[in-house]
């Protein structure tokens, strides 16, 4: 037996630090299973795979704005680093993939972040979620966020949560599972997440708010985002154009 992150380091031929990076990352698997915890004891004969992110594709650009489509597994603050001149404007959860918008003029970025706070700004997901949807329902129930040790989970508090609206529409049923098209007038942390899981429909592979389903991620994407003039629209990936 030795720690996941060693044997990952002499099966790939990198360093120990560079393995643990890896699978903190959440692309380093074994059969079907996301290798979670680097040192965790695995058998010595442990095979790994790893699934890299797929290249970040711009959208939109222009001297105001870029807009890209962020692969799952890369995080909202890596695709602000690689862009020269950018600044986000929002974030995505480094699971979740699709639309995302930075800004390259400081003065319209303050423009934009007010319309963010304004709730102007249109956005709209596609997920599969566990279980059967069947109906349109709007999910206006406050939120509350704790954080602690660089990271948050929020749920629902009627008392001391913050306003949070979330519209949902089916659009498709496999199984057990439906495919729905989300849109948020609010943006609270982990919000989506947090609404499906209180109506008993947590979304496919979000384990940490009740999914029961195991996914190479959690099957969540921002389809769509509209903010002024400007419309931007990411193309479904394979694992949310269809359930398997």
């Amino acid at each position: 037996m030795e720690k996941a992150y060693k044997l990952l380091a002499i099966q790939e031929d990198i360093s120990n630090n560079k393995a643990k990076e890896l699978i903190d990352k959440g692309i380093v698997y074994v059969g079907d299973k996301k290798v979670k915890i680097a040192r965790a004891l695995l058998e010595d004969d442990t095979k790994f795979r790893i699934e890299m992110p797929r290249d970040i594709a711009i959208i939109y650009q222009d001297e105001f704005v870029v807009a890209v489509d962020k692969p799952a597994f890369i995080d909202s603050y890596d695709i602000e680093d690689a862009i020269e001149g950018a600044e986000l404007l929002h974030r995505l959860d480094r699971e979740t993939s699709g639309v995302l918008v930075l800004s390259r003029d400081a003065s319209w970025a303050k423009k934009a972040i007010e319309c963010f706070k304004r709730r102007e700004v249109t956005k709209k997901y596609i997920a599969w979620v566990e279980g059967l949807v069947y109906e349109e329902e709007e999910i206006d129930a406050p939120i509350a966020t704790h954080k602690k040790g660089g990271s948050a989970f929020s749920q629902v508090d009627i008392k001391n949560g913050k306003k949070a609206l979330t519209k949902i529409k089916p659009i498709e049923i496999q199984g057990k599972k439906s495919k729905i098209e989300i849109e948020i007038d609010t943006g609270r942390t982990h919000q989506i997440r947090t609404h499906l899981s209180y109506i008993g429909h947590p979304i496919v592979g979000d384990e940490r708010y009740g999914s029961k389903t195991k996914a190479k991620r959690v099957l969540l994407h921002s389809k769509y985002l509209k903010i002024f003039d400007y419309e931007f629209e990411a193309n479904e990936p394979d694992d949310i154009l269809r359930y398997k």
